[in-house]
């Protein structure tokens, strides 16, 4: 499988990145593996990396919802003010283990390409691969 860039993690739990690196890892997924604790920590590093002449701009961001300091919702936000260009090239899917119909309904209006549900798995990575890449793992 040809590999994505860079994917970027943005979750505030160590265990939750540490099994979700181990498992992009594992896979093979991503030339390089970028992990936040928050959304204002995701902005900063998108505008460290895709501003970089050098930089991998990350293909797929992976954003939980329930974080402190910049939740995913104000992250996304603030993410839609970014230049059209910039966000066209990145994929955005939110994991979350729930989420409450109201949050649910402002997602919609967000810039997001999904929504998977917690614990990312090979299958789930399989599937949004698939569906926003037009690759499969081998």
């Amino acid at each position: 499988m040809h590999k994505l860039p860079s994917i970027l993690l943005v979750d505030d739990d160590p265990t939750t990145n540490f099994l979700n690196e181990l498992l992009l890892k594992s896979l093979g997924v991503a030339e390089q593996l970028l992990t936040v604790h928050n959304g204002r920590e995701a902005l900063a590093a998108l505008n460290e990396t895709c501003m970089a002449p050098d930089g991998k701009c990350p293909s797929l961001i992976l954003l939980d919802v329930n974080m402190p300091v910049m939740n995913g919702i104000e992250f996304l936000e603030a993410y839609a003010q970014l230049p059209k260009v910039q966000q066209q090239s990145i994929v955005v899917v939110m994991l979350t283990t729930s989420m409450h119909s109201r949050d649910l309904e402002r997602v919609q209006e967000l810039p997001i390409a999904g929504l998977v549900n917690k614990p990312l798995t090979k299958d789930k990575v399989d599937t949004i691969l698939q569906m926003h890449f037009q690759r499969h793992l081998e």
